[in-house]
């Protein structure tokens, strides 16, 4: 299913991107990572990350992942400003994720935006009833 920018950020539908690992090149050898704000322990977003990414999120100290959909690295925040500082590196049991503890170095978090408030990634919850998202700053 092709989504267009925009339509998915704001739809009040469920369109989960039920392919978007089976899209994702083997050859970057990438995990998930989910970057958490330390202050406030929301969840800002899933990603992913490469070796590459990774080695220059640790000597940078910033959020650096890897970008499957663009396929080169990504500086988290490198064009909006909105760089996050990485203060914390988890690894799951199985060490196929990572959790990366971060603050934002300045008020944006998601390229999103509510009014003019930035969100972050997880502004919607979805109800389970009639299957609809609810938009959490309406």
């Amino acid at each position: 299913m092709e989504k267009i920018m925009g339509l998915i950020e704001e739809t009040t539908e469920l369109m989960l991107d039920w392919e978007k690992i089976n899209n994702i090149s083997n050859e970057n050898h990438v995990i998930p990572v989910a970057v958490q704000n330390m202050n406030t322990k929301e969840v800002i977003l899933i990603a992913y990350v490469n070796k590459l990414a990774l080695e220059e999120s640790i000597r940078l100290r910033k959020v650096v992942l890897w970008s499957t959909s663009r396929n080169k690295l990504w500086f988290k925040g490198q064009e909006s400003g909105n760089t996050f500082t990485l203060h914390r590196i988890f690894v799951n049991c199985e060490q196929n994720s990572l959790v990366f503890i971060a603050t934002p170095d300045k008020g944006g978090i998601c390229h999103t935006s509510h009014n003019g408030v930035p969100n972050n990634c997880y502004y919607r919850e979805l109800d389970m009833e009639t299957m609809k998202l609810i938009n959490l700053n309406d």
